[in-house]
């Protein structure tokens, strides 16, 4: 199975990186993701000024990460001086150097860092949502070197086509969608406090609670701007949600959130798992996936949802949470024509997978 993606001059032996973060902060990182098979390496985010971080700083819980972890906390210097270029001794594939966040620091950062980066990743999350601001600082950018640039795109934005539009008409080649989702908030009620927080009480929240969010975002900027390379991030912790974010769009896809929550090894684990599931969905290749795209059967009209009753187990959970009051327990589960809204949420919702609609 091919699993190799190419983009913007880059070729990538699988669409797999790991996202700017805690996992890539150093050079023991660096070479852990280039061992653990990913298609190319990113950097944590390296900027002028080194950040405050306050301790704990990171939360898991099943569904989602919360974060007030910031930029790399290793200053500059020493990222020019020892850590990229001892990866360099070593490195076999692509590098995604990832730089934030204002046009100042790009004048200063991009100049220094471009020998040692394939590609430039820029984080935008503190800039605010003023796309001129987005368009000085990609043109700022784009100015200082000839690598590909991939502005990431926070959920903030409320208006991503627009944004895309930005990033393209100012040199940018692509949009890495989505940041962490925020600000959020975590509460501890017997304490009357806030956990895992900054001075003013919020995090970032990241992981498969944002992942539907992600896709959306992917499919939006693409749709919009097909010229633009998107790299997906956001949700991702299986080989099913590789290939939904290059169905939607995307070219290449990261991940942090899944491996903080289910363990470093997820990376091999993804990474050996996508050709078995490609062939499952009848795919040849990752570059199939990239080419299929999706359909939108929008439809207005379903049908009465069917009981399969050998599958049933009686468990009444689509009775608990049909909306329309439609369900009810006879001698079997039982569905009101008059009542049924034909929306669907029994047909997600049942554990053994016993109901169906046409």
């Amino acid at each position: 199975m091919n699993l190799k993606t190419s983009f913007d001059g880059l070729t990538l032996d699988n669409p797999l990186m790991p996202a700017s973060g805690p996992l890539v902060g150093d050079l023991e990182k660096l070479r852990f993701m280039q061992e653990a098979g990913c298609g190319a390496v990113v950097t944590k985010t390296i900027s002028t000024k080194l950040p405050k971080i306050p301790k704990p700083c990171i939360y898991g819980d099943r569904e989602y990460v919360m974060n007030c972890e910031l930029w790399s906390e290793i200053p500059k210097e020493i990222w020019l001086t020892t850590i990229l270029p001892e990866f360099l001794k070593v490195k076999d594939r692509p590098l995604m150097v990832s730089v934030g966040y204002t046009k100042e620091d790009m004048e200063t950062l991009i100049p220094l860092l471009d020998p040692f980066a394939d590609a430039f990743e820029v984080s935008t999350h503190y800039v605010g949502t003023d796309l001129s601001v987005i368009a000085g600082t990609v043109r700022t950018i784009r100015e200082r070197t000839k690598k590909p640039i991939y502005i990431k795109i926070s959920p903030h934005i409320p208006n991503p086509a627009a944004f895309a539009k930005t990033v393209r008409e100012n040199g940018g080649n692509g949009i890495v969608a989505i940041n962490s989702l925020g600000p959020t908030m975590k509460i501890d009620i017997e304490n009357r406090s806030i956990l895992y927080g900054n001075e003013s009480g919020f995090a970032w929240t990241s992981g498969p609670v944002i992942k539907n969010l992600a896709l959306a975002t992917v499919y939006a900027i693409k749709k919009a701007e097909p010229s633009l390379t998107v790299i997906g991030v956001g949700g991702i912790q299986s080989a099913d949600d590789v290939i939904e974010f290059l169905l939607a769009g995307a070219s290449a896809v990261q991940m942090l959130s899944g491996a903080l929550l289910k363990g470093k090894q997820l990376y091999a684990k993804i990474i050996e798992d996508l050709p078995e599931r490609l062939e499952k969905y009848r795919f040849e290749s990752v570059s199939d996936v990239i080419s299929f795209g999706l359909k939108n059967n929008v439809k207005y009209t379903a049908g009465l949802p069917q009981l399969i009753a050998s599958r049933c187990t009686q468990c009444l959970l689509c009775v608990k949470v049909c909306p329309y009051f439609a369900i009810a327990m006879k001698d079997q589960i039982t569905f009101d024509a008059n009542k049924c809204f034909e929306c669907g949420l029994c047909v997600a919702k049942c554990p053994t997978k016993a109901i169906t609609m046409k």
